[in-house]
């Protein structure tokens, strides 16, 4: 292992620096750390939380000129509640950036699509394509308005350069109602064109996503969760067909899901190593 990559994997106690309530159940922490401030949209990092367990984390905001990083987190288990009843100026520890990143190269026209925390890593993706010019169609999901995430940050980004927001709720509270996965698909049927497909957030909407990029013959990427441990490739509980998702990603290829479709969209494995639905 390269002193770089152990670098990165040495435990490091960062102080929270800032807590803000997201939306019903999510907070987004912010702390500083120059490692992490350097890392690419998709990235992640394994956050410990002193006497309780160490978990996977997206980063939802960098900024490496001031070595500010953000992670958003719903509280949804025994990690992330211990997590949500923090305070400022509380510590954690912090091992990262892991795992690979979205690939921007040679695109134009992107579409990003995320539903619930998937938000977290997607962010970050659409402002550097924002740097870059690029056509941003991003749409966002979620059971109803108190569950959107990033609304008004993305809408700013978007306004200030070429691209859309479009918005669907399950209740119909905002935006579209139904799935996110119904307004994309009918932008597709009618022929918008794009360069590639960025998905993250509940599974069975990636894999949607996926069979339309299929479908459609767009590039695409995902970025997958799954149960990890080590985070570096050796426990085996994030396994999906051949890859270790804390090593190989957590962002995958079109090509790549292929090989995995058996698993992909249909279950993960438990702590057991028994299938649950993804």
């Amino acid at each position: 292992m390269s002193e770089h990559r152990i670098a990165l994997n040495k435990m490091r106690v960062v102080k929270i620096a800032e807590i803000r309530d997201e939306a019903d159940s999510v907070k987004s922490f912010t702390f500083y750390d120059g490692l992490c401030s350097k890392a690419e949209p998709g990235q992640f990092v394994m956050v410990w939380i002193p006497g309780v367990d160490e978990v996977p984390m997206s980063l939802s905001g960098l900024n490496p000129r001031t070595r500010q990083v953000m992670i958003t987190v719903e509280r949804v288990g025994q990690a992330t509640k211990a997590l949500h009843k923090m305070k400022v100026g509380d510590l954690i520890g912090l091992r990262g950036p892991l795992g690979n990143s979205y690939t921007t190269l040679r695109v134009h026209d992107a579409m990003i699509v995320g539903g619930g925390t998937g938000l977290a890593s997607l962010a970050p993706l659409a402002e550097k394509l924002a740097k870059r010019k690029t056509n941003v169609t991003f749409m966002i999901g979620a059971k109803t308005k108190s569950n959107l995430l990033f609304l008004d940050r993305v809408s700013q980004l978007v306004s200030k350069d070429k691209g859309r927001v479009i918005a669907a709720t399950e209740d119909g509270s905002h935006g579209f109602k139904g799935l996110i996965t119904e307004p994309a698909e009918t932008m597709l049927r009618q022929g918008e064109k794009f360069d590639v497909i960025y998905a993250c957030g509940p599974e069975p909407m990636m894999y949607k996503m996926f069979l339309l990029s299929e479908r459609f013959r767009i590039r695409f990427q995902a970025s997958l969760e799954r149960f990890m441990r080590c985070a570096i490739g050796l426990c085996g509980t994030c396994v999906i067909g051949r890859y270790c998702v804390c090593h190989d990603g957590p962002v995958f290829s079109g090509q790549q899901l292929r090989e995995v479709k058996d698993e992909f969209g249909r279950f993960r494995r438990g702590f057991d190593g028994g299938k649950i639905p993804a």
